[in-house]
């Protein structure tokens, strides 16, 4: 809407005798001269504004979509389950590919992501990998994750090993990738409780759930797009 603004403005504002862009819609010969004093003059204004609306909508594509949509969703607070939250995601990469950045777990590149302060990969157990990560919003803490990794269903089910010295009384979930066309939806849900667990999940400001997972998604999703060439070359090597 405001590109719409600022096109009609410039419409307006122009001096006369400037060429318009050939990407602006032309306008019709008896609006060339807007002095505000009849009707259609608001007539001109209407068409203007119908037209660049119509520009508009047609120049956001399925695809762009598809690439902005982040959804967090709160679960409803379960006594045996506590806590939840159910986050969607696209990333503009083959499923294939971003599985392969998903379960590259010694990758340095995951530092790049601020929220983490370290990052390493302790040790693999069959279809399992151990993991110990360090965060910015509790830099004293070691958090230990297992991840079994179910590469058919390209399906991730994780879970953190020492929830009493990280302060909760549990945390685990499971990540889904599914293939929709040339990109690769990802379904996040995770179950959880530790003091605090039900300001952080109504908080709506930054820190709150919602941001801090919205800010990991699209860190993610930024990133495998980077790495996407990288993947893709080591598949076929």
């Amino acid at each position: 809407m405001s590109k719409i603004l600022a096109i009609l403005f410039a419409y307006l504002l122009l001096p006369k005798g400037i060429v318009m862009s050939q990407s602006m819609p032309r306008l019709p010969k008896n609006c060339s001269n807007l002095n505000g004093n009849d009707t259609s003059n608001i007539l001109c204004l209407t068409i203007i504004i119908l037209t660049l609306l119509t520009v508009g909508g047609h120049a956001d594509t399925t695809d762009s979509t598809i690439n902005d949509h982040i959804s967090v969703e709160a679960l409803a607070y379960d006594v045996n389950r506590g806590y939840g939250y159910k986050l969607q995601y696209y990333v503009a990469a083959p499923i294939d590919v971003f599985w392969h950045f998903k379960t590259d777990f010694d990758s340095d590149f995951l530092l790049s992501n601020d929220e983490l302060l370290e990052h390493r990969l302790v040790k693999t157990e069959e279809s399992s990998v151990i993991t110990e990560n360090r965060y910015a919003a509790a830099p004293s803490l070691r958090f230990l994750w297992q991840t079994t990794v179910f590469p058919e269903q390209h399906r991730l089910e994780f879970k953190l090993l020492n929830a009493e010295d990280c302060r909760h009384d549990f945390h685990y979930g499971t990540i889904q990738l599914s293939s929709a066309g040339d990109h690769t939806k990802v379904t996040q849900i995770a179950y959880f409780n530790f003091t605090g667990a039900s300001l952080w999940v109504k908080y709506p400001w930054y820190g709150g759930m919602k941001s801090l997972l919205t800010k990991v998604a699209r860190w993610e999703r930024n990133s495998a797009l980077q790495l996407n060439r990288n993947y893709t070359v080591a598949m076929k090597n």
